[in-house]
Protein backbone atom coordinates (compact mmCIF):
# COMPACT_ATOMS: atom_id res chain seq x y z
CA UNK A 1 0.00 0.00 0.00
CA UNK A 2 1.98 3.47 -1.25
CA UNK A 3 1.67 6.73 1.28
CA UNK A 4 -0.94 7.96 -1.03
CA UNK A 5 -3.67 4.90 -0.58
CA UNK A 6 -2.93 4.64 3.44
CA UNK A 7 -3.99 8.56 3.19
CA UNK A 8 -7.03 7.51 1.06
CA UNK A 9 -8.07 5.27 3.46
CA UNK A 10 -11.35 5.97 5.74
CA UNK A 11 -10.07 6.42 9.32
CA UNK A 12 -12.47 4.75 12.04
CA UNK A 13 -15.19 6.96 14.08
CA UNK A 14 -14.79 7.03 17.45
CA UNK A 15 -16.77 5.52 20.12
CA UNK A 16 -19.42 8.01 21.31
CA UNK A 17 -18.75 8.54 25.32
CA UNK A 18 -20.93 6.16 27.40
CA UNK A 19 -23.67 8.33 29.12
CA UNK A 20 -22.71 8.33 32.88
CA UNK A 21 -26.61 8.10 33.40
CA UNK A 22 -27.41 5.42 31.40
CA UNK A 23 -27.73 2.88 34.46
CA UNK A 24 -28.47 -0.42 34.20
CA UNK A 25 -31.83 -2.38 35.68
CA UNK A 26 -31.45 -3.60 39.23
CA UNK A 27 -35.09 -4.09 40.07
CA UNK A 28 -34.32 -8.01 39.93
CA UNK A 29 -31.50 -8.21 42.04
CA UNK A 30 -32.56 -9.97 45.60
CA UNK A 31 -30.57 -6.90 48.08
CA UNK A 32 -29.00 -8.47 51.33
CA UNK A 33 -28.77 -6.52 54.25
CA UNK A 34 -26.47 -7.63 57.10
CA UNK A 35 -26.71 -5.43 60.26
CA UNK A 36 -30.92 -4.62 59.39
CA UNK A 37 -31.59 -4.83 62.71
CA UNK A 38 -29.97 -1.79 63.15
CA UNK A 39 -31.16 1.50 62.33
CA UNK A 40 -29.04 2.41 59.50
CA UNK A 41 -29.78 -0.90 57.63
CA UNK A 42 -33.17 -1.18 59.03
CA UNK A 43 -34.08 2.06 57.26
CA UNK A 44 -32.35 1.06 54.24
CA UNK A 45 -34.30 -2.26 53.58
CA UNK A 46 -37.62 -0.90 54.38
CA UNK A 47 -36.98 1.82 51.34
CA UNK A 48 -35.81 -0.58 48.87
CA UNK A 49 -38.11 -2.99 49.99
CA UNK A 50 -40.68 0.00 49.29
CA UNK A 51 -39.49 0.77 46.18
CA UNK A 52 -40.28 -2.73 44.87
CA UNK A 53 -36.55 -4.37 45.53
CA UNK A 54 -36.58 -7.86 47.07
CA UNK A 55 -35.35 -7.75 50.67
CA UNK A 56 -34.02 -10.24 53.13
CA UNK A 57 -32.20 -8.30 56.66
CA UNK A 58 -29.64 -10.59 57.96
CA UNK A 59 -28.53 -10.41 61.62
CA UNK A 60 -26.51 -13.19 64.06
CA UNK A 61 -29.63 -14.06 65.57
CA UNK A 62 -32.38 -15.53 62.66
CA UNK A 63 -35.00 -14.42 65.24
CA UNK A 64 -34.23 -11.57 65.67
CA UNK A 65 -34.07 -10.97 61.59
CA UNK A 66 -37.65 -12.38 60.70
CA UNK A 67 -38.91 -10.32 63.97
CA UNK A 68 -37.68 -6.86 62.41
CA UNK A 69 -39.05 -8.06 58.38
CA UNK A 70 -42.41 -8.80 60.15
CA UNK A 71 -42.52 -5.16 61.38
CA UNK A 72 -40.96 -3.61 57.75
CA UNK A 73 -43.15 -4.99 55.59
CA UNK A 74 -43.15 -5.01 52.19
CA UNK A 75 -41.63 -8.69 51.73
CA UNK A 76 -39.00 -8.37 53.29
CA UNK A 77 -37.39 -11.56 54.73
CA UNK A 78 -35.33 -12.43 57.82
CA UNK A 79 -32.34 -15.14 58.04
CA UNK A 80 -28.64 -14.73 60.16
CA UNK A 81 -26.46 -13.34 58.13
CA UNK A 82 -24.98 -16.41 56.33
CA UNK A 83 -28.02 -17.47 54.78
CA UNK A 84 -28.95 -13.63 54.28
CA UNK A 85 -25.37 -13.40 52.19
CA UNK A 86 -26.04 -16.71 50.58
CA UNK A 87 -29.70 -15.77 49.02
CA UNK A 88 -28.55 -12.03 47.77
CA UNK A 89 -27.07 -10.96 44.33
CA UNK A 90 -25.84 -7.84 46.24
CA UNK A 91 -24.91 -7.37 49.73
CA UNK A 92 -25.17 -3.64 51.89
CA UNK A 93 -22.81 -4.03 54.70
CA UNK A 94 -24.22 -1.98 57.60
CA UNK A 95 -23.35 -3.20 60.57
CA UNK A 96 -21.71 -1.21 63.89
CA UNK A 97 -17.98 -0.17 62.95
CA UNK A 98 -16.63 -2.33 66.23
CA UNK A 99 -17.72 -5.82 64.43
CA UNK A 100 -17.27 -4.80 60.99
CA UNK A 101 -13.95 -7.07 60.16
CA UNK A 102 -15.42 -10.10 62.28
CA UNK A 103 -18.33 -10.35 60.51
CA UNK A 104 -17.37 -10.53 56.91
CA UNK A 105 -14.17 -12.42 57.50
CA UNK A 106 -16.88 -15.04 59.08
CA UNK A 107 -18.57 -15.00 55.46
CA UNK A 108 -16.07 -14.73 53.26
CA UNK A 109 -17.48 -17.61 51.67
CA UNK A 110 -20.45 -16.89 51.20
CA UNK A 111 -20.41 -13.56 50.22
CA UNK A 112 -17.95 -14.71 47.05
CA UNK A 113 -18.63 -13.93 44.02
CA UNK A 114 -21.29 -11.05 45.37
CA UNK A 115 -21.13 -7.61 44.75
CA UNK A 116 -20.50 -6.19 47.96
CA UNK A 117 -21.75 -2.76 49.51
CA UNK A 118 -19.70 -1.06 52.64
CA UNK A 119 -21.71 1.94 54.53
CA UNK A 120 -20.07 1.38 57.40
CA UNK A 121 -18.50 4.72 58.99
CA UNK A 122 -15.67 4.43 61.94
CA UNK A 123 -16.26 6.50 63.97
CA UNK A 124 -15.45 7.40 67.83
CA UNK A 125 -17.50 10.21 70.33
CA UNK A 126 -16.34 12.10 72.94
CA UNK A 127 -17.35 15.07 74.80
CA UNK A 128 -16.54 16.92 71.63
CA UNK A 129 -18.66 14.71 70.08
CA UNK A 130 -18.32 12.60 66.81
CA UNK A 131 -14.97 12.41 65.22
CA UNK A 132 -13.74 9.80 62.06
CA UNK A 133 -11.46 7.02 63.19
CA UNK A 134 -9.03 5.60 59.99
CA UNK A 135 -8.79 2.00 60.37
CA UNK A 136 -5.16 0.47 59.13
CA UNK A 137 -6.36 -0.19 55.83
CA UNK A 138 -7.42 2.99 55.17
CA UNK A 139 -11.31 2.85 55.11
CA UNK A 140 -13.79 0.29 56.18
CA UNK A 141 -14.48 -0.32 52.43
CA UNK A 142 -10.95 -1.23 51.89
CA UNK A 143 -10.71 -3.50 54.96
CA UNK A 144 -13.90 -5.25 53.55
CA UNK A 145 -12.26 -5.70 50.60
CA UNK A 146 -9.12 -7.29 52.15
CA UNK A 147 -11.28 -9.26 53.92
CA UNK A 148 -13.11 -10.41 50.95
CA UNK A 149 -10.76 -10.92 47.88
CA UNK A 150 -13.05 -13.01 46.13
CA UNK A 151 -16.34 -10.31 46.06
CA UNK A 152 -16.42 -7.18 44.27
CA UNK A 153 -16.22 -4.35 46.71
CA UNK A 154 -18.00 -1.52 46.41
CA UNK A 155 -18.54 1.88 48.75
CA UNK A 156 -22.13 4.20 49.33
CA UNK A 157 -24.77 5.42 51.54
CA UNK A 158 -23.26 6.90 54.26
CA UNK A 159 -24.67 9.68 54.55
CA UNK A 160 -28.15 8.90 55.15
CA UNK A 161 -30.46 9.80 57.74
CA UNK A 162 -31.51 6.64 59.49
CA UNK A 163 -34.54 8.16 61.09
CA UNK A 164 -35.86 9.76 57.65
CA UNK A 165 -34.92 6.32 55.86
CA UNK A 166 -37.65 4.49 58.40
CA UNK A 167 -40.15 7.54 58.25
CA UNK A 168 -43.15 6.51 56.67
CA UNK A 169 -45.01 9.44 56.37
CA UNK A 170 -41.14 10.65 54.10
CA UNK A 171 -42.15 10.29 50.47
CA UNK A 172 -38.87 11.16 49.39
CA UNK A 173 -35.08 11.04 50.62
CA UNK A 174 -33.96 14.05 49.41
CA UNK A 175 -30.06 13.02 48.76
CA UNK A 176 -27.09 12.57 47.02
CA UNK A 177 -25.41 8.83 47.54
CA UNK A 178 -21.76 8.62 46.69
CA UNK A 179 -20.77 5.58 45.46
CA UNK A 180 -16.58 4.48 45.02
CA UNK A 181 -15.76 1.18 43.75
CA UNK A 182 -12.75 -0.61 41.28
CA UNK A 183 -15.20 -1.31 38.44
CA UNK A 184 -17.65 0.68 36.53
CA UNK A 185 -20.07 -2.06 35.95
CA UNK A 186 -20.56 -2.67 39.81
CA UNK A 187 -20.36 1.35 40.61
CA UNK A 188 -23.39 1.47 38.05
CA UNK A 189 -25.11 -0.96 39.65
CA UNK A 190 -24.95 0.81 43.17
CA UNK A 191 -25.81 3.68 41.22
CA UNK A 192 -28.73 2.47 40.07
CA UNK A 193 -29.94 0.93 43.17
CA UNK A 194 -29.74 4.06 44.76
CA UNK A 195 -31.90 5.54 41.87
CA UNK A 196 -34.68 3.16 42.96
CA UNK A 197 -35.57 5.35 45.91
CA UNK A 198 -37.75 8.36 45.08
CA UNK A 199 -35.69 11.84 45.73
CA UNK A 200 -32.39 10.18 45.63
CA UNK A 201 -29.42 9.52 43.31
CA UNK A 202 -26.33 7.67 42.81
CA UNK A 203 -23.44 9.73 42.21
CA UNK A 204 -19.49 8.48 41.23
CA UNK A 205 -17.53 9.70 43.65
CA UNK A 206 -13.84 7.82 42.93
CA UNK A 207 -12.39 4.75 43.79
CA UNK A 208 -12.29 2.76 47.18
CA UNK A 209 -8.68 4.86 48.19
CA UNK A 210 -11.00 7.60 48.18
CA UNK A 211 -13.58 6.34 50.88
CA UNK A 212 -12.39 7.63 53.90
CA UNK A 213 -12.71 10.91 53.74
CA UNK A 214 -16.80 10.08 52.51
CA UNK A 215 -16.70 7.92 55.52
CA UNK A 216 -15.40 10.29 57.47
CA UNK A 217 -17.83 13.09 56.44
CA UNK A 218 -20.44 12.14 58.78
CA UNK A 219 -18.81 13.48 61.80
CA UNK A 220 -18.94 16.64 60.19
CA UNK A 221 -22.71 15.81 59.54
CA UNK A 222 -23.53 14.58 62.75
CA UNK A 223 -22.51 17.83 64.25
CA UNK A 224 -24.22 20.39 61.57
CA UNK A 225 -27.86 18.04 62.90
CA UNK A 226 -26.91 18.49 66.32
CA UNK A 227 -26.48 22.31 65.87
CA UNK A 228 -29.43 22.45 63.41
CA UNK A 229 -31.85 20.06 65.04
CA UNK A 230 -31.62 18.31 61.41
CA UNK A 231 -31.12 15.32 59.43
CA UNK A 232 -28.77 16.81 56.95
CA UNK A 233 -28.41 14.90 53.27
CA UNK A 234 -25.69 15.89 50.77
CA UNK A 235 -26.28 17.07 47.22
CA UNK A 236 -23.48 17.61 44.57
CA UNK A 237 -23.97 20.61 42.22
CA UNK A 238 -23.60 20.57 38.45
CA UNK A 239 -23.53 17.20 37.77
Amino acid sequence: MTSTDSAQQPTAEKAPAKDPWDLPDVSGLVVGVLGGTGPQGKGLAYRLARAGQKVIIGSRAAERAQAAADELGHGVEGADNAECARRSDLVIVAVPWDGHGKTLESLREELAGKLVVDCVNPLGFDKQGAYALKPEEGSAAEQAAALLPDSRVTAAFHHLSAVLLQDPEIEEIDTDVMVLGEVRADVEAVQALAGRIPGMRGVFAGRLRNAHQVESLVANLISVNRRYKAHAGLRVTDV
